[in-house]
Protein backbone atom coordinates (compact mmCIF):
# COMPACT_ATOMS: atom_id res chain seq x y z
CA UNK A 1 0.00 0.00 0.00
CA UNK A 2 1.25 3.47 -0.86
CA UNK A 3 2.54 5.50 2.08
CA UNK A 4 0.69 8.77 1.48
CA UNK A 5 2.49 10.50 4.35
CA UNK A 6 5.88 9.81 2.81
CA UNK A 7 4.60 10.78 -0.61
CA UNK A 8 3.36 14.12 0.71
CA UNK A 9 6.73 14.63 2.38
CA UNK A 10 8.33 14.26 -1.04
CA UNK A 11 5.86 16.80 -2.44
CA UNK A 12 6.79 19.23 0.33
CA UNK A 13 10.49 18.68 -0.33
CA UNK A 14 10.08 19.26 -4.08
CA UNK A 15 8.21 22.50 -3.39
CA UNK A 16 10.80 23.64 -0.87
CA UNK A 17 13.60 23.08 -3.39
CA UNK A 18 11.87 25.36 -5.88
CA UNK A 19 10.99 27.83 -3.12
CA UNK A 20 14.68 28.10 -2.23
CA UNK A 21 15.42 28.90 -5.87
CA UNK A 22 12.89 31.73 -6.28
CA UNK A 23 12.67 33.23 -2.78
CA UNK A 24 15.99 35.15 -2.99
CA UNK A 25 15.28 36.53 -6.48
CA UNK A 26 14.94 40.30 -6.89
CA UNK A 27 11.52 41.43 -8.18
CA UNK A 28 12.80 41.97 -11.72
CA UNK A 29 13.91 38.33 -11.96
CA UNK A 30 10.32 37.19 -11.41
CA UNK A 31 9.50 38.92 -14.71
CA UNK A 32 12.01 36.88 -16.72
CA UNK A 33 10.45 34.92 -19.58
CA UNK A 34 10.48 31.13 -19.31
CA UNK A 35 10.38 28.56 -22.14
CA UNK A 36 6.55 28.59 -21.96
CA UNK A 37 5.40 31.37 -24.31
CA UNK A 38 3.98 34.34 -22.45
CA UNK A 39 4.86 32.94 -19.04
CA UNK A 40 7.37 34.57 -16.69
CA UNK A 41 8.93 33.07 -13.59
CA UNK A 42 6.02 34.65 -11.72
CA UNK A 43 3.50 32.91 -13.97
CA UNK A 44 5.13 29.55 -13.25
CA UNK A 45 4.77 30.00 -9.49
CA UNK A 46 1.27 31.43 -9.90
CA UNK A 47 0.30 28.36 -11.93
CA UNK A 48 1.55 26.06 -9.18
CA UNK A 49 -0.35 28.08 -6.57
CA UNK A 50 -3.54 27.95 -8.67
CA UNK A 51 -3.23 24.22 -9.33
CA UNK A 52 -2.60 23.54 -5.64
CA UNK A 53 -5.80 25.43 -4.86
CA UNK A 54 -7.79 23.52 -7.47
CA UNK A 55 -6.44 20.26 -6.04
CA UNK A 56 -7.41 21.34 -2.54
CA UNK A 57 -10.93 22.09 -3.77
CA UNK A 58 -11.12 18.67 -5.42
CA UNK A 59 -10.21 17.13 -2.05
CA UNK A 60 -12.47 19.27 0.15
CA UNK A 61 -15.33 20.73 -1.91
CA UNK A 62 -16.25 18.80 -5.04
CA UNK A 63 -19.10 21.17 -5.95
CA UNK A 64 -16.76 24.17 -5.80
CA UNK A 65 -14.22 22.36 -7.95
CA UNK A 66 -16.79 21.61 -10.66
CA UNK A 67 -18.13 25.16 -10.42
CA UNK A 68 -14.65 26.50 -11.10
CA UNK A 69 -14.75 24.64 -14.42
CA UNK A 70 -18.34 25.28 -15.49
CA UNK A 71 -18.11 28.99 -14.66
CA UNK A 72 -14.90 29.51 -16.61
CA UNK A 73 -15.39 31.99 -19.50
CA UNK A 74 -13.24 29.83 -21.77
CA UNK A 75 -12.38 26.30 -20.63
CA UNK A 76 -9.57 26.12 -23.20
CA UNK A 77 -7.88 28.99 -21.34
CA UNK A 78 -8.43 27.58 -17.86
CA UNK A 79 -4.72 27.06 -17.16
CA UNK A 80 -3.60 30.43 -18.51
CA UNK A 81 -6.44 32.29 -16.80
CA UNK A 82 -5.66 30.52 -13.53
CA UNK A 83 -2.04 31.65 -13.66
CA UNK A 84 -3.11 35.23 -14.43
CA UNK A 85 -5.65 35.14 -11.60
CA UNK A 86 -3.03 34.10 -9.03
CA UNK A 87 -0.26 36.34 -10.36
CA UNK A 88 0.80 38.96 -7.79
CA UNK A 89 3.88 40.88 -6.64
CA UNK A 90 6.64 38.40 -5.67
CA UNK A 91 6.30 38.64 -1.89
CA UNK A 92 2.53 38.25 -2.02
CA UNK A 93 2.69 35.43 -4.55
CA UNK A 94 5.34 33.57 -2.55
CA UNK A 95 3.24 33.80 0.62
CA UNK A 96 0.14 32.63 -1.26
CA UNK A 97 1.96 29.66 -2.76
CA UNK A 98 3.41 28.63 0.61
CA UNK A 99 0.06 28.83 2.39
CA UNK A 100 -1.72 27.04 -0.44
CA UNK A 101 0.64 24.10 -0.67
CA UNK A 102 0.49 23.65 3.12
CA UNK A 103 -3.32 23.65 2.97
CA UNK A 104 -3.19 21.14 0.11
CA UNK A 105 -1.09 18.68 2.11
CA UNK A 106 -3.52 18.96 5.02
CA UNK A 107 -6.44 18.37 2.64
CA UNK A 108 -4.92 15.30 0.96
CA UNK A 109 -3.95 13.87 4.35
CA UNK A 110 -7.61 13.95 5.39
CA UNK A 111 -8.93 12.13 2.29
CA UNK A 112 -9.74 8.44 2.65
CA UNK A 113 -7.12 6.47 0.66
CA UNK A 114 -9.85 4.68 -1.30
CA UNK A 115 -11.60 7.85 -2.44
CA UNK A 116 -11.27 9.16 -5.99
CA UNK A 117 -10.97 12.91 -6.43
CA UNK A 118 -12.31 14.72 -9.50
CA UNK A 119 -9.77 16.18 -11.88
CA UNK A 120 -9.74 17.47 -15.43
CA UNK A 121 -11.03 14.59 -17.53
CA UNK A 122 -10.30 11.92 -14.93
CA UNK A 123 -10.54 10.92 -11.26
CA UNK A 124 -7.53 10.31 -9.05
CA UNK A 125 -6.67 8.77 -5.70
CA UNK A 126 -4.98 10.97 -3.08
CA UNK A 127 -1.67 9.22 -3.81
CA UNK A 128 -2.02 9.76 -7.55
CA UNK A 129 -2.94 13.39 -6.96
CA UNK A 130 0.14 13.90 -4.77
CA UNK A 131 2.31 12.23 -7.40
CA UNK A 132 0.88 14.53 -10.06
CA UNK A 133 1.67 17.54 -7.89
CA UNK A 134 5.29 16.35 -7.55
CA UNK A 135 5.47 15.98 -11.33
CA UNK A 136 4.08 19.46 -12.00
CA UNK A 137 6.21 21.12 -9.33
CA UNK A 138 9.33 19.53 -10.78
CA UNK A 139 8.38 20.31 -14.38
CA UNK A 140 7.56 23.96 -13.77
CA UNK A 141 10.67 24.18 -11.62
CA UNK A 142 12.62 23.14 -14.72
CA UNK A 143 11.04 26.05 -16.60
CA UNK A 144 12.12 28.42 -13.84
CA UNK A 145 15.63 26.98 -13.78
CA UNK A 146 15.87 27.35 -17.57
CA UNK A 147 14.83 30.99 -17.29
CA UNK A 148 17.51 31.60 -14.68
CA UNK A 149 20.21 29.68 -16.54
CA UNK A 150 20.49 27.14 -13.72
CA UNK A 151 20.92 23.37 -14.00
CA UNK A 152 19.32 21.53 -11.10
CA UNK A 153 20.68 18.21 -9.88
CA UNK A 154 17.92 15.58 -10.00
CA UNK A 155 16.95 13.79 -6.79
CA UNK A 156 15.39 10.42 -6.00
CA UNK A 157 11.99 12.20 -6.19
CA UNK A 158 12.39 12.12 -9.95
CA UNK A 159 11.37 8.49 -9.82
CA UNK A 160 7.81 9.61 -9.04
CA UNK A 161 7.81 11.52 -12.31
CA UNK A 162 9.20 8.54 -14.21
CA UNK A 163 6.59 6.23 -12.71
CA UNK A 164 3.78 8.62 -13.62
CA UNK A 165 5.19 8.96 -17.12
CA UNK A 166 5.02 5.20 -17.53
CA UNK A 167 1.53 4.89 -16.05
CA UNK A 168 0.15 7.54 -18.41
CA UNK A 169 1.26 5.78 -21.59
CA UNK A 170 -2.34 5.23 -22.71
CA UNK A 171 -3.32 8.80 -21.87
CA UNK A 172 -0.65 10.16 -24.21
CA UNK A 173 -2.09 8.19 -27.13
CA UNK A 174 -5.70 9.07 -26.24
CA UNK A 175 -4.96 12.77 -25.78
CA UNK A 176 -3.52 12.89 -29.29
CA UNK A 177 -6.50 11.06 -30.78
CA UNK A 178 -4.60 7.85 -31.47
CA UNK A 179 -5.67 4.26 -30.87
CA UNK A 180 -4.61 2.85 -27.52
CA UNK A 181 -1.67 0.48 -27.91
CA UNK A 182 -2.16 -3.19 -27.16
CA UNK A 183 1.52 -4.14 -26.98
CA UNK A 184 3.15 -3.78 -23.55
CA UNK A 185 6.20 -1.55 -23.17
CA UNK A 186 9.22 -2.07 -20.96
CA UNK A 187 10.98 1.05 -19.66
CA UNK A 188 14.51 0.84 -18.25
CA UNK A 189 15.99 4.09 -17.01
CA UNK A 190 19.43 4.89 -15.66
CA UNK A 191 18.98 6.71 -12.37
CA UNK A 192 20.95 9.93 -11.97
CA UNK A 193 23.97 9.66 -9.65
CA UNK A 194 22.48 12.10 -7.14
CA UNK A 195 19.32 9.98 -6.88
CA UNK A 196 20.93 6.95 -5.29
CA UNK A 197 19.38 5.49 -2.20
CA UNK A 198 15.85 4.47 -1.24
CA UNK A 199 12.86 6.45 -2.36
CA UNK A 200 10.81 7.92 0.47
CA UNK A 201 7.57 6.47 -0.87
CA UNK A 202 6.83 3.18 -2.62
CA UNK A 203 4.35 4.94 -4.92
CA UNK A 204 6.88 4.78 -7.74
CA UNK A 205 8.15 1.27 -7.13
CA UNK A 206 9.08 -0.40 -10.39
CA UNK A 207 6.73 -2.98 -11.84
CA UNK A 208 9.23 -5.81 -11.41
CA UNK A 209 10.77 -4.66 -8.15
CA UNK A 210 14.09 -3.58 -9.63
CA UNK A 211 16.30 -1.30 -7.59
CA UNK A 212 19.69 0.32 -7.60
CA UNK A 213 20.91 2.26 -10.61
CA UNK A 214 18.11 1.19 -12.99
CA UNK A 215 14.47 2.18 -12.62
CA UNK A 216 12.39 -0.36 -14.52
CA UNK A 217 8.69 -0.49 -15.36
CA UNK A 218 6.66 -2.92 -17.42
CA UNK A 219 7.05 -6.59 -18.38
CA UNK A 220 10.60 -7.86 -18.57
CA UNK A 221 9.87 -9.74 -21.80
CA UNK A 222 8.10 -6.89 -23.64
CA UNK A 223 9.31 -6.50 -27.23
CA UNK A 224 8.69 -2.75 -27.14
CA UNK A 225 11.24 -0.98 -24.98
CA UNK A 226 12.37 2.50 -23.99
CA UNK A 227 15.81 2.95 -22.47
CA UNK A 228 17.96 5.91 -21.48
CA UNK A 229 18.62 8.36 -18.65
CA UNK A 230 15.78 8.82 -16.16
CA UNK A 231 16.15 12.58 -16.34
CA UNK A 232 15.69 12.52 -20.12
CA UNK A 233 12.57 10.36 -19.82
CA UNK A 234 11.08 12.76 -17.26
CA UNK A 235 11.86 15.76 -19.45
CA UNK A 236 10.10 13.98 -22.34
CA UNK A 237 6.91 12.91 -20.53
CA UNK A 238 6.50 16.40 -19.05
CA UNK A 239 7.15 17.85 -22.51
CA UNK A 240 10.05 19.99 -21.30
CA UNK A 241 12.36 18.78 -24.08
CA UNK A 242 11.89 17.48 -27.61
CA UNK A 243 12.85 13.84 -28.04
CA UNK A 244 15.51 14.91 -30.57
CA UNK A 245 17.41 16.55 -27.70
CA UNK A 246 17.28 13.49 -25.44
CA UNK A 247 19.29 10.27 -25.21
CA UNK A 248 16.29 7.94 -25.27
CA UNK A 249 16.15 4.81 -27.41
CA UNK A 250 12.86 3.27 -28.54
CA UNK A 251 12.66 -0.31 -29.76
CA UNK A 252 9.44 -1.33 -31.47
CA UNK A 253 6.71 0.64 -33.23
CA UNK A 254 4.59 1.24 -30.11
CA UNK A 255 7.54 2.49 -28.08
CA UNK A 256 8.66 4.75 -30.90
CA UNK A 257 5.19 6.26 -31.36
CA UNK A 258 4.84 6.74 -27.61
CA UNK A 259 7.89 8.99 -27.49
CA UNK A 260 6.09 11.32 -29.91
CA UNK A 261 2.91 11.60 -27.81
CA UNK A 262 4.04 10.97 -24.22
CA UNK A 263 2.22 13.24 -21.77
CA UNK A 264 2.23 12.77 -17.99
CA UNK A 265 -0.16 15.64 -17.30
CA UNK A 266 -3.95 15.58 -17.60
CA UNK A 267 -5.97 17.44 -20.20
CA UNK A 268 -5.69 18.01 -23.94
CA UNK A 269 -2.45 17.35 -25.82
CA UNK A 270 0.37 19.72 -25.04
CA UNK A 271 2.20 21.43 -27.85
CA UNK A 272 5.52 20.16 -26.60
CA UNK A 273 8.83 21.91 -27.22
CA UNK A 274 10.71 22.47 -30.41
CA UNK A 275 14.20 20.98 -30.72
CA UNK A 276 16.65 23.32 -29.08
CA UNK A 277 18.31 24.00 -32.38
CA UNK A 278 15.03 25.50 -33.58
CA UNK A 279 13.23 28.57 -32.33
CA UNK A 280 10.19 28.57 -30.06
CA UNK A 281 8.93 26.44 -27.18
CA UNK A 282 5.79 24.66 -26.17
CA UNK A 283 2.85 25.65 -24.05
CA UNK A 284 2.81 25.05 -20.31
CA UNK A 285 1.17 22.01 -18.82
Amino acid sequence: MVDLTALLADLAAESEQLDALVAPLPPQAWARPTPAPGWTVGHQIAHLAWTDEMTRLAATDVDAFYASVTSAPDVSRLVDDGAEQFLAPPAELLARWRAGRSALIDALTAVHPGDKLPWYGTRMSPASMATARIMETWAHGEDVADALGITRAPTSRLRHVAHLGFRTLGHGFAAHGRALPTAPVRVELTAPPSASGALASPAAASEDGSAGDVWAFGPVDAANRVTGPALDFCLLVTQRRHRADLALTATGATADEWLDVAQAFAGPPGEGREPRAASGAGAPA
